[in-house]
């Protein structure tokens, strides 16, 4: 059963009481994700509002009511509007009037039902009434949110070839609120995959990476690669991957991991650095996404033998992902804090050694020892030292 919408937090802030009073209620809806997640009983972190009102309506009324905007999206009729309690993005009511699978010409509109038309799934078309919070539903969205059943509006193939997106949309909305597949929402899917080919690099990237941020989207990766829609935007992931990311899954909830896209992107990946790099030069993958794959990819069976040394030559989160990709028990770092090396070189100098390289080499040999034997304390540091130094020769 779906929960009341009063009952939803963010729907009693003040700030959305005055962006109500400032647009006017008549021209304004909560629309999206805030309505939809709302209706569940699930956290909501946006809100959406639609308007009747034009951009440049919506930047006066809510100057006159001293509310700063943004124009975030003046091109396609998004302003966000500055609260206390939260940003606002809010959109003039729209239609398409030219798609080409990638970006779509827009006109605005001035009818509630036009304006649902052109979203995608039915279930991210209900629209609120900001003071009565009364849903209006167009395409049967609430029946598809009871179902738990991800639906297009209207036909799938054609909402598909109006932005190719909209398959890796349905894949994610589906692993986070399906339990009842569409039938031809999932043909549609495997027929029209290859034209993802067609789209950025990045948007492929961040729908991948937020369906891998799911708590178990292995069930719908799977159907992506029976269907071959995996292939298309990450060949890698094999069976044998696949089986991989749902070992990892199930290791990161015994051990309670947060899950983490990327780490799980590691795992439908072979451990080659070099294929890590290929994925991550194709995906436009961040300079620490990139690293953090590669990284990975370079995991060997004994890096759990010492899982804390593992941590002080990687940094905590570059371990935890190792371990866990290799099936290791990476509690042992939960509440371990890395130490810092308290030997400096301003030690060995005093104990007769020229400052230069040689102190570098010294240190560097203490160090080692030092997390080998598991970060002794001040007096072992002291015997390392002394090892160290009766056994350093200067023409070494």
């Amino acid at each position: 059963m779906l929960r009341d919408l009063a009952e939803a937090e963010w729907t009693r802030r003040a700030g959305l009481a005055t962006l109500t009073a400032a647009l006017g209620a008549e021209n304004i809806r909560w629309v999206g994700g805030a309505v939809r997640d709302s209706l569940l009983g699930q956290p909501v972190r946006d809100v959406d509002c639609a308007t009747l009102l034009t951009p440049d309506a919506v930047i006066d009324r809510c100057r006159a009511a001293g509310i700063r905007t943004v124009p975030t999206g003046i091109d396609h009729g998004t302003i966000t509007a500055i609260l206390k309690d939260g940003p606002v993005e809010i959109t003039t009511l729209r239609r398409d009037v030219a798609t080409d699978g990638r970006r779509a010409t827009i006109v605005f509109a001035s009818d509630w039902r036009e304006d649902a038309a052109r979203r995608d799934f039915t279930i991210n078309a209900l629209y609120a009434h900001p003071e009565t919070l009364e849903i209006a539903d167009f395409f049967g969205g609430l029946a598809d949110l009871t179902a738990r059943r991800v639906r297009f509006i209207g036909s799938a193939r054609a909402r598909i070839a109006e932005d190719h997106l909209r398959i890796l949309r349905y894949y994610r909305f589906q692993a986070r609120f399906g339990s009842e597949l569409d039938t031809e929402a999932e043909q549609a899917c495997t027929e029209l995959a290859h034209t993802l080919k067609g789209l950025s690099r990045e948007r492929i990237a961040a729908e991948l990476l937020a369906l891998l941020a799911l708590p178990d989207p292995h069930p719908t990766l799977e159907r992506m690669r029976t269907g071959g829609v995996l292939g298309v935007i990450l060949p890698e992931a094999c069976a044998a991957q696949l089986a991989a990311l749902e070992r990892l899954i199930a290791a990161e909830l015994r051990q309670g991991f947060t899950a983490d896209p990327v780490r799980r992107l590691a795992a439908l990946l072979p451990p080659s650095p070099d294929v890590a790099e290929t994925v991550a030069a194709r995906l436009r993958l961040s300079k620490a996404q990139r690293n953090r794959l590669v990284t990975a990819a370079e995991r060997k069976a004994d890096d759990s033998d010492n899982p804390h040394a593992l941590a002080y030559r990687l940094t905590m989160p570059l371990a935890v992902d190792r371990l866990l990709l290799l099936g290791s028990d990476a509690r042992a770092l939960a509440e371990w804090q890395i130490p810092e090396f308290p030997l400096k070189g301003g030690a060995i100098v005093a104990r007769g050694i020229t400052a230069g390289p040689a102190v570098a080499r010294i240190l560097q040999m203490v160090e080692q020892s030092w997390v080998a034997e598991g970060f002794p304390g001040p007096a072992r540091i002291e015997q390392l030292l002394t090892e160290a130094l009766d056994g350093y020769s200067p023409a070494g």
